[in-house]
Formats: C-alpha cells, sequence, structure tokens
C-alpha cells in the first residue's frame, strides 16, 4: 500500500513538473505589494514579514515581534498545517510578504500560500534530468525576492526567476554542467539590480565560485572563482593544477552590507577532501569567508578559517554582521561560528582578526594565533590506519541559521559535539564521480550530543549551555519576546528563554526537524513556524 502511495504520488509529481510552469490553483493572481530594495534594507521595519532567507542582510535570523513571549509561550499551539508530501528533505526556510508565504518544496518546486491560512494560491513545478548528482540530497533552502519576482536556484545547477503573482517561469540561466557535479542548494541574496547566489559540488572535484546575475534579464554580471587559479595573486596556494579541482564551493547563503556594498559569503572544503598530498599549499579561497564588492565582483578581502584542510572543515556557515564599540572604538564587524568549532570575530571593513574561541569539543588545534592562523595538534592528519578527531566531518555546527539578537546581544548556535575516525586514500578525479581521498566514520563507544549555545560576540565566552540529546540539524530563531526557537532530531520544537536558556515550552512534531524557524506576523497576530519532515507547521497563540 506505502508503495503504491508513493508510486501514485511520483506519477502526480511527474505529470505537473513535465510542464515546469505553475499549477493553476488559483485562477486569479495574486497582487502583493512590491518589494522593492529600499524594503529589503530596511526588512527590520516590517516585523510582520520575512523578506529574505535570513530575515534581514545581516543575517541575525531574528524577529522583533514579541506577542509571543515568556509570560505567553506556554499558551502557543498548532494553528495551521501544510503537507508537502516530498520524498526529499525539508531544509526551506520560506519568504513572507505581506501575508503571503513563498515556500520552496525539494527538490526545486516553489508553493505560494495564504500565510494566516495555509490556502494554496499557486504552485510551481520544475522537472529536473534523470541523473542529478548531488552528495547530500536533492534540496533546496529557500528564495529571494525583488520587486514582483522571485528568484531560486536549482540542483541541476541553473538560476530562475518566477513571476510571484502567479508563479510563472520568467527566465532561467544555467549556472554549470550538472553532469560533472554542480548544483546549487542555497538561497539567493538580492544586492541592488543582482541576484548573488553560491554553487555546491565539492565532493565532486568542482572548482568553486560565486555568481552574479542580472534581476531582470537573468544575465550572468560577475563570476568570482573561490579557487585562486592563473592570474589571481593566491594562485600559489594550490599545488599545479590542483586549484582546477579544489571544490571550495559556496553552498550556503551569505550576508550582505548595503553600506559598503560588499557580500560577504562563506566557503567550503578543498577538494579533494581527506587527502592534502595532491594539493599542497593553504589553499586559497577554500574554509575562508570573502568579501566581494557587489558591482564587480572583485575581492575586497578574504580570511581563511582552516588553511590546507584535510578534515571537510566547510567555512559555509553564514556569516553574522552587526556594529558595535571592540577595543575602544565603534567597528562594523563579522561573526562567524564555523564548522572547526571555533567562534570568529573580524572586522568587516578589512577582514583584520579579532579574537576566536571554541564553542564546541574540538582537538585538531592547541591554538589560534595572533594573526588567526590555528596551530594545529599533531596526530590529527588523516591515515590509512584512521585517526581520531572532534569535530567530526559535519564540524562543531553546520549550514543552519545561527541567531543574534539585537535585544540580548548574544549569538545563539546550534552546536555539535561530536568526533570521528578520519582515513587518508587516493582519489583520481573523474567528472561527476565523488572526489574525496579518504572517509570518515564514527567513533566507537562515543554517544554525540549536541546543544543550543548562547555566545557573547566580543568575547566568544560561552554564557548558558542548553544540552540536547543527540547533535542538533536545525537552525535557531531569537526574538524580542525574549525566547530562542529550535529543533531536533527527534522531532521536538522547543522555546528556550534568550537570557539563560532555561526550557519554556516545546511541542512533538513527530518528525525530524532539519530546517530554520522564521516569526511572521497578519493582521496583528504573532506566527512561528518551522518544517518537520514534508510537514510546514504554523504555530500560533489561541484566539
Amino acid at each position: 500500500m506505502q508503495f503504491l502511495k508513493l508510486t501514485l504520488l511520483a506519477l502526480c509529481a511527474t505529470t505537473l513538473a513535465a510542464q515546469v510552469a505553475p499549477n493553476p490553483v488559483n485562477p486569479n493572481p495574486v497582487t502583493p505589494n512590491p518589494v522593492t530594495f529600499d524594503r529589503l534594507v530596511a526588512a527590520d521595519r516590517e516585523p510582520q514579514n520575512w523578506l529574505t532567507y535570513s530575515g534581514n542582510f545581516a543575517a541575525h535570523q531574528h524577529s522583533s515581534l514579541n506577542q509571543i513571549n515568556a509570560s505567553t509561550v506556554g499558551r502557543l499551539q498548532p494553528r495551521w498545517m501544510y503537507q508537502m508530501r516530498t520524498t526529499h528533505k525539508g531544509e526551506s526556510t520560506p519568504l513572507v510578504v505581506d501575508g503571503i508565504m513563498y515556500l520552496t518544496r525539494s527538490p526545486n518546486d516553489v508553493i505560494a500560500l495564504d500565510a494566516a491560512t495555509g490556502r494554496k494560491l499557486w504552485q510551481f513545478d520544475y522537472k529536473l534530468p534523470p541523473k542529478v548528482i548531488v552528495c547530500c540530497g536533492q534540496v533546496n533552502r529557500g528564495l529571494a525576492i525583488l520587486g514582483d519576482r522571485l528568484f531560486m536556484s536549482t540542483v541541476d545547477a541553473y538560476v530562475l526567476a518566477l513571476d510571484a503573482r502567479s508563479g510563472r517561469l520568467l527566465w532561467k540561466t544555467r549556472m554549470a554542467n550538472y553532469l560533472e557535479g554542480y548544483g546549487s542548494t542555497s538561497a539567493p541574496i538580492v544586492a541592488r539590480d543582482k541576484i548573488i547566489v553560491g554553487m555546491a559540488g565539492g565532493e565532486y572535484g568542482a572548482r568553486g565560485f560565486i555568481d552574479a546575475y542580472d534581476t531582470a534579464t537573468g544575465k550572468l554580471a560577475w563570476r568570482f572563482y573561490t579557487t585562486a587559479g592563473p592570474g589571481d595573486p593566491n594562485a600559489a596556494s594550490w599545488s599545479g593544477d590542483s586549484w582546477k579541482t579544489g571544490g571550495a564551493t559556496t553552498w550556503v547563503t551569505g550576508a550582505y552590507d548595503p553600506d559598503l556594498n560588499l557580500v560577504y559569503w562563506g566557503t567550503g572544503n578543498p577538494g579533494p577532501d581527506y587527502n592534502g598530498d595532491v594539493r599542497k599549499g593553504d589553499n586559497l579561497y577554500s574554509d575562508s569567508v570573502v568579501a566581494l564588492d557587489v558591482r564587480t565582483g572583485e575581492r575586497k578581502w578574504h580570511f581563511q578559517f582552516t588553511p590546507h584542510d584535510v578534515l571537510d572543515y566547510d567555512a559555509t556557515e553564514t556569516p553574522v554582521l552587526f556594529d558595535a564599540e571592540y577595543r575602544g572604538r565603534q567597528r562594523k564587524l563579522l561573526m562567524h561560528a564555523n564548522r572547526n568549532a571555533f567562534f570568529y570575530l573580524l572586522d568587516r571593513e578589512t577582514g583584520e582578526f579579532l579574537l576566536a574561541r571554541p564553542f564546541a569539543k574540538q582537538t585538531w588545534a592547541k591554538d589560534i594565533d595572533a594573526k588567526g592562523r590555528p596551530v594545529r595538534n599533531p596526530g590529527t592528519t588523516p591515515t590509512e590506519a584512521g585517526v581520531a578527531v572532534w569535530p567530526a566531518a559535519t564540524g562543531g555546527t553546520n549550514w543552519f541559521a545561527p541567531s543574534f539578537s539585537p535585544q540580548s546581544k548574544l549569538l545563539y548556535v546550534a552546536a555539535r559535539d561530536e568526533g570521528e575516525i578520519f582515513y587518508t586514500a587516493t582519489s583520481p578525479y573523474r567528472p561527476g564521480d565523488y572526489f574525496l581521498g579518504g572517509e570518515h566514520k564514527p567513533v566507537r563507544g562515543e554517544f554525540p550530543t549536541g546543544a543550543i549555545r548562547a555566545i557573547s560576540p566580543l568575547t566568544g565566552e560561552i554564557v548558558w549551555d542548553h544540552k540536547l540529546l543527540t547533535p542538533p540539524w536545525a537552525g535557531v530563531l531569537s526574538t524580542a519576546g525574549g525566547l530562542v526557537f529550535g529543533g531536533t532530531n527527534e522531532g521536538n520544537f522547543f522555546a528556550l528563554d534568550a537570557a539563560t536558556g532555561k526550557d519554556l515550552w516545546h511541542f512533538q512534531t513527530g518528525d525530524k526537524i532539519i530546517a530554520n524557524p522564521i516569526s511572521f506576523g497578519v493582521e496583528g497576530k504573532q506566527y512561528i513556524s518551522i518544517i518537520s519532515g514534508d510537514v510546514l507547521i504554523v504555530f500560533g497563540l489561541p484566539e
């Protein structure tokens, strides 16, 4: 019976997807107010909306709504649910614009819903080719919006523009050849008249890049390669021609400072992952954050967290921007809770390293020196026999969102305390095949755990620690109601006190939570949403 159900669902999906067009659920087009660039810059002034992947360009993942707070959260209950009916992972973060929710359904469908009721307004179904090469599931994490257009990247390496009123396809531009392992799973960022988007494929020897496309036409405006090849001043950081298959992919959404007109994007591990002998050198710009001029794509600065990485410590985690006084003067700052288990603070105008402190269990580094370069512990490089290192390849944290609260002035991170045995091996490059140079396995007898941790950005100190049974795969959301929301692999959706980490409320959703929560408002009522399994659940206070 289950097989029949899945087969029927697959047939229905194929029939719809073949059109590569909207499903006319509502024959009348939806007419939301156009989302101007000025609205995106001032997104914090519209707390009822969620206008970008991270809530604002600074990637705060924070809501200034406070109707749901420590006094009322105990009465929180599901208000509506939307069954997405997909067998793929649900990692999407919705957008909410003037009462309309725009949601991606993996791999690359887009659905518009009435944000107050969950009623479907329109649906766009995208047909993938029969063989798509992705390492970690055919997923999509979200959209960007500008004017009356939605933008999405696809796992077969295209960028699309849709009419936000109807779901009609407006343009489609190829990023790269998906048969060589290229794809894209992250939400784009709108930066003035450009869409900035990253890509995936580091496990297949792809050469990483960050692209900018014209929002009106889909034409490529510029491309910045994240492996330094000939003509780049850091080309010598790769031995021979290893830069050609060097990875450093850009598969998580970055952040943007419209005043400086710089986009900040994290980059992934060098390839092959676990064998550095074939790519001697620091391997720039892998495991880094790069600051790029939005007009030209020119690199203004970079900072590398893990030079010559052999442990798969991607630095693709979303950088978070804020301004504060530091060491006696006001600065524009960037914080980064890194997969290598260290928290970093940088000056985002210059890239100057300011501090680093561990926030999760780690054994690979003895220290971070005064310039921000790690001092590695001996015996932590993969061998044929295997070596145990913390954190695991999945990191002290991963792609899911951290959150910064302007009220508490704390960064909240879903942390993972887990080690692995790392092995090295020979791995020849073949287009479209895994290019790992080794593998990793669990540490026998270890019971990995996780936590939500609150970090003081100016010191790196852990202020509080809320333990979780297993390492999390869900992001966090802070609110002006003094709450931090998160989710677990066991399906527990919860709210913590933002000041202390005390558990205030929880709800068992019935399936794994591997997405980011958001908050929005409709007609004066605040809501919290999260995806559990393939179901979007929207919570609110009782009438």
